[in-house]
């Protein structure tokens, strides 16, 4: 079934739960509230998967979160996950805000979010970036600015919409995403670590306009994923070590693995338990090819 310009549905109700089972420290977990759950002055909560609804966080306290990078689903006709059922474009942004809402309440003052997200549709063609600005600000999120992720040469020269060679119905080919980026309430968020950006990466990281290439999705194993270059930017940016990273739209994982990688902690949430196990499948290989120095440098630090 055709379904523009409808959204396909990927983060509805599901009652399907992995049992948590483990791999060094990473678990697929069904969500249960949280409280401050602590452990020896570690957070139990973290350096986690959870197969989840994003909408609802209840097991991530409120304010402990220092960012929230994330790309949610939008693309027309992608297979996220094993649902049929479509949702119109108004529907599609009430969920979205509900999952915002969330990071909002998880995310700690002066915390992070990054969201890349791009356009949807052709007929007409709606900027998804310009629908999430608007209802991030009305949330209170503070915006920061947008980075145009211009993916240039990595993509195709395909033409399947449009004329070729014509006035008739010539169509953009996108090139490029966008990265928007926020704050909860305190622009500032104070120096309370060690922080591993060189000045090098530091211009070239707050410059408006960010080239690297993209990665396949066949490759990875995920409808629309974005390459480990572009959380790693992000979490560098934006956190210190030992900080506390957050994707509600977890996916095959990438966000978790770059944060693992540079020392810090991880939480992953998504809806669909197939993702999950993908996901925990990538980060058993970081584990193996690290020597589990990539997941133990996150996962040692005291819990928020």
């Amino acid at each position: 079934m055709q379904c523009a310009p409808m959204i396909r549905r990927s983060f509805a109700p599901r009652r399907e739960i992995i049992p948590g089972r483990t791999i060094a420290d990473v678990r697929i977990r069904s969500p249960r509230p949280a409280g401050r759950r602590m452990t020896g002055g570690r957070c139990m909560f973290a350096n986690r998967i959870y197969n989840a609804d994003a909408r609802n966080m209840s097991f991530i306290p409120d304010g402990v979160v220092d960012l929230v990078v994330t790309s949610p689903p939008y693309n027309v006709g992608k297979n996220y996950a094993t649902h049929d059922d479509c949702l119109s474009m108004e529907e599609y942004l009430d969920l979205l805000e509900q999952v915002w809402r969330e990071c909002y309440r998880v995310l700690a003052p002066g915390g992070r979010i990054a969201i890349n997200v791009a356009g949807v549709d052709r007929k007409p063609y709606l900027p998804l970036h310009a629908y999430i600005t608007l209802q991030m600000i009305r949330l209170g999120f503070q915006m920061r600015g947008e980075i145009i992720w211009n993916k240039g040469a990595s993509v195709g020269v395909s033409t399947a919409w449009g004329s070729w060679c014509s006035p008739s119905n010539p169509t953009l080919r996108d090139l490029h995403e966008y990265i928007l980026v926020f704050s909860k309430e305190d622009w500032r968020m104070g120096h309370r670590g060690e922080t591993d950006l060189t000045p090098e990466e530091f211009v070239t990281y707050t410059k408006s306009i960010w080239e690297f290439p993209t990665v396949s999705a066949k490759k990875v194993g995920h409808p629309a994923p974005f390459p480990l270059e572009l959380p790693s930017r992000l979490i560098k940016l934006y956190t210190y070590k030992g900080d506390l990273v957050l994707d509600p739209f977890n996916g095959s994982g990438t966000t978790c693995q770059a944060a693992a990688l540079l020392g810090r902690r991880w939480i992953g949430v998504d809806i669909d338990p197939g993702y999950c196990a993908l996901a925990e499948k990538n980060m058993r290989t970081l584990v193996d090819g690290a020597g589990g120095a990539g997941l133990g440098a996150a996962s040692g630090v005291a819990g928020a």
